[in-house]
């Protein structure tokens, strides 16, 4: 095994631990708000107050209860993993691109008195992220992934694009451009080319 592939080896397990650490927040934090009350889940997106801007940072850790978290954890982990394959440094640009569109675009336009909470928002834009990346970046492999994220979660994705009451819509489609977004740039970064691990 040379350098490279030793690198780039590392920088997936990198990019695997960064996933589970941030589930693990996830957990910890539905944990700790289950016996404080609910009390962490007011720590989220308050559209258009200036004590909700931290929940751009907070909300995709916080859930509304343990059915909640088991459905975001699950294309979470899944579609993380598989970005993670491309290392850890991946992970935190696509991570942090969606969140933040995800979330302040919740903040902008959210309606006035909701809370939004939950780590759909980033679920949406890795999935978009997943199914752009090869388009942007002209890779059989990389289209062909895209194609069975599109067949397992397409229809949960076009169904959460669609306003309905009770549900942070708002989120799901910031999170999907803020993945489109993360696609693009990647690529303008790289030139449109195949890199190795950890780029």
């Amino acid at each position: 095994m040379d350098k490279r592939d030793r690198t780039g080896r590392e920088a997936r397990y990198d990019g695997f631990r960064l996933i589970a650490a941030m589930i693990a927040v996830m957990w910890i934090a539905e944990g700790v708000d289950v016996v404080a009350n609910h009390e962490l889940d007011r720590l989220g997106i308050e559209p258009r107050e200036r004590d909700g801007l931290i929940g751009i940072l907070a909300a995709p850790f916080l859930h509304a209860g343990f059915g909640h978290l088991i459905a975001n954890t699950v294309p979470f982990a899944v579609m993380g993993v598989v970005i993670a394959l491309n290392g850890a440094r991946r992970v935190l640009i696509v991570t942090a691109i969606v969140a933040l569109v995800s979330g302040l675009g919740t903040w902008l336009v959210g309606p006035q008195n909701t809370l939004h909470i939950g780590a759909s928002g980033i679920v949406f834009g890795y999935a978009t992220y997943l199914l752009a990346r090869g388009f942007f970046n002209r890779n059989v492999l990389e289209l062909a992934i895209g194609a069975v994220i599109a067949v397992v979660w397409g229809g949960v994705l076009l169904g959460g694009v669609l306003p309905e009451q009770g549900v942070s819509w708002q989120s799901h489609v910031f999170g999907a451009l803020g993945g489109l977004l993360a696609a693009q740039h990647i690529a303008r970064a790289r030139g449109g080319r195949t890199s190795p691990a950890g780029t």
